[in-house]
């Protein structure tokens, strides 16, 4: 099965399947990251900057701000799903929240 992936909007969404899935403006906790100095950036997403698959797994790399220091950066590769067959799984995060880069098993 094919799974076509994505950048809408100059990067404001992520596209599976013809589907928006992650948009901007979404807040990230991050815990292994590269993006400032706090041990749990609360990443606010800006754009996209490349989206992929890895296996099973769709992956985004996201440039935003740090909302706790104010550092800005660029994220590494974030699942931010599966797609299953023909359907896409969104990955649960602690509170409604998005990636907190992973520490989470397949």
């Amino acid at each position: 099965m094919v799974t076509a992936v994505r950048t809408l909007d100059e990067g404001a969404w992520v596209n599976v399947n013809n589907t928006r899935i992650v948009g901007v403006s979404d807040i990230w906790p991050l815990v292994d990251h590269d993006v400032c100095d706090c041990d749990t950036a609360l990443f606010l997403v800006e754009v996209f900057t490349d989206i992929g698959v890895d296996g099973p797994w769709v992956e985004a790399r996201a440039a935003g701000q740090c909302i706790g220091c104010g550092e800005r950066g660029a994220t590494g590769w974030l699942r931010i799903g599966r797609a299953d067959g023909d359907e896409f799984r969104s990955i649960d995060y602690e509170g409604g929240q998005r990636p907190s880069n992973a520490r989470f098993s397949d």
